[in-house]
């Protein structure tokens, strides 16, 4: 494997002049410049702004829906009009429409936001807009005009689907199942506008795709062959690929229909030769491969910052970029488990056995993650806390969907709470949770300022225990027969939603640690140096933060991403971050 030339960068504090973040004089200027910007790097900057805007309102609705499940009752009176626990808390408002009604908007707005807003484009269109050009030494994408037009088709689908809302949301769900969404509601347009806003958002996921599949066939350094890119390269490059050939079928999906609620086609109309479960198949065989279009660069951020903060190369590189591939392609085959109780036999135990292969490449992931931890020196910094933080949910969220691919225990389990939390423990607990690490881990690179560890380790901590408080004890309320999207419960069941409530709350103050100590750091952190962690990929020989174009000469590679054994780290000065020792040799 080749390495890295270290003089092809040098060390340098944040804010000298050149920096892509240095302001062209004038507020006005400013705002131009980043709106009409072509640069990777600021694009990846707005995503990431936008991303979480977007995430701080789905957490919105998802703190709604908890409070409205503090209690069982369906509605108590308030001043002779019946309104439920969440109305009174004045989370929900009355809107004329009943009170379940009200909570089924919320749950869905929340689950709509999440996964189309957020957790789709959330990696790739952020940390990956900014650091894949970086990570190959390239100077930017292969089409900048294009990402820019990406970023401005997701803002616009994006307010067009929360336009929805505006106007008094959708109770669906947001799977947007038929019948129910061709036939919900008196104002079609509220269904529509939700659905063209996916249509639109699907645009700017082909655009990213097909963009980084072209710049990591075209643009990579010289000398950097197949197997010397990075595994977060590998991961985008397998997460694109998905992009590209998935996306249009979930086009497809929706403006179906589009047309059956406008026009009543009789695509899903079982009364007129239509067929409900036709939709179920579109939808899922674009949904289940954009489960790993979340949690494919998850992984890849997790192969990043488990080598450079246990200062071990990886075991099993090439394994684990094949394993890449392998989801990426076993993804396409496993889509109707989503529908195991609306098939045949036959049909049910072939896709038991799909979903069980999947395991498979995932499962290599896994190993070689912790067979790269052994004999490490590891570094229990905030970003190693997210990382081995993610081995544990992600392991526990991968072994409870083994239950869910068997068809004796799926039957009892499925649309339970049981599913709710096992789909967070792998989306929230993988997907979030290895943004956190991505972001803590490349903070320094992109902003130039180092943050606060003891309070980004506090932040993890509320994070990590309200998450587990939030959602493990819905595996229990699962299995004893709790089903999910229903506002009211037997009694049996308040206590578990009362906890699980309790840990939301501690969840937000987790994040709300999180932004007051990312602020901070911008407002008066330490400056960083090019190389704080000592990494030994291509970014690493950037200045932090990055020229305008990246680097100061083209970089030259000629040697592993992941050396740590036999090389030393380019620019790495331990006086700005102190390492265990490691006995490093040129």
């Amino acid at each position: 494997m080749s390495t890295i030339d270290t003089h092809a960068g040098h060390s340098s504090h944040g804010g000298h002049h050149g920096s892509y973040l240095t302001s062209k004089g004038s507020l006005w200027a400013d705002v131009a410049n980043w709106a009409t910007t072509v640069d990777h790097k600021k694009i990846g900057v707005m995503y990431l702004v936008a991303l979480l805007t977007l995430f701080f309102f789905g957490g919105v609705m998802a703190l709604a829906v908890r409070v409205e499940l503090l209690e069982p009752t369906r509605t108590v009176e308030v001043a002779g009009e019946m309104v439920t626990t969440g109305q009174r808390l004045g989370v929900l408002a009355p809107d004329g429409v009943s009170p379940n009604n009200i909570y089924n908007r919320a749950m869905t707005l929340h689950g709509a936001i999440m996964t189309f807003m957020f957790i789709v484009p959330g990696i790739p269109a952020s940390l990956g807009n900014f650091f894949l050009p970086l990570m190959i030494g390239a100077k930017d994408v292969a089409f900048p005009r294009l990402n820019l037009a990406s970023w401005y088709v997701y803002v616009f689908g994006s307010l067009f689907a929360l336009a929805s809302a505006i106007v008094g949301g959708i109770d669906t769900g947001w799977t947007l199942y038929t019948p129910y969404s061709t036939m919900t509601d008196a104002d079609h347009w509220r269904v529509v506008a939700m659905t063209t806003g996916v249509f639109i958002m699907g645009f700017a996921s082909i655009m990213t795709g097909l963009n980084f599949v072209v710049t990591v066939h075209k643009l990579r350094a010289p000398g950097m062959g197949w197997f010397d890119m990075p595994l977060f390269v590998w991961a985008i490059y397998a997460t694109a690929i998905i992009q590209v050939l998935a996306t249009p079928v979930v086009g497809i999906t929706v403006l179906m229909l589009i047309f059956e609620r406008l026009f009543n086609f009789g695509l899903f109309d079982p009364r007129i030769g239509g067929d409900p479960v036709l939709f179920q198949h579109f939808f899922w065989f674009y949904s289940h491969p954009v489960v790993y279009i979340m949690i494919l660069p998850a992984f890849g951020i997790i192969s990043e910052t488990i080598t450079c903060h246990a200062r071990k190369k990886i075991f099993g590189y090439k394994a684990v970029a094949f394993a890449s591939l392998g989801i990426a392609a076993v993804s396409f085959l496993v889509w109707a488990h989503h529908m195991f109780t609306s098939q045949g036999e036959l049909t049910a135990a072939i896709f038991s056995f799909l979903t069980f292969l999947v395991a498979v490449p995932t499962a290599i992931k896994v190993f070689n993650w912790i067979s790269t931890l052994y004999k490490g020196s590891i570094v229990f910094n905030t970003t190693m806390h997210y990382t081995l933080g993610f081995l544990f949910l992600f392991t526990i969220g991968g072994l409870t969907g083994l239950p869910l691919a068997t068809l004796s225990t799926d039957m009892h389990l499925h649309d339970s709470y049981y599913v709710v939390a096992h789909f967070h423990y792998v989306m929230f607990g993988g997907t979030v949770i290895a943004m956190l690490a991505g972001m803590h881990h490349w903070w320094p690179k992109m902003f130039g300022k180092m943050y606060n560890e003891p309070a980004a380790k506090l932040g993890f901590w509320l994070v990590f225990l309200g998450f587990n408080l939030t959602f493990f004890i819905q595996f229990i309320m699962g299995a004893h027969g709790m089903p999910r999207r229903y506002a009211s419960y037997p009694d049996e069941f308040q206590t578990m939603h009362i906890i699980s409530t309790f840990g939301s709350w501690m969840l937000l103050a987790g994040f709300l640690v999180h932004l007051f100590t990312f602020i901070h750091s911008l407002i008066q952190g330490k400056p960083a140096t090019a190389n704080p962690w000592g990494g030994m990929t291509l970014e690493w020989l950037a200045e932090s933060p990055p020229d305008e174009h990246n680097f100061a000469k083209e970089p030259i590679v000629k040697h592993g991403p992941y050396d740590y054994d036999t090389v030393v780290p380019p620019n790495y000065d331990p006086a700005d971050y102190p390492l265990p020792e490691k006995p490093y040799t040129h």
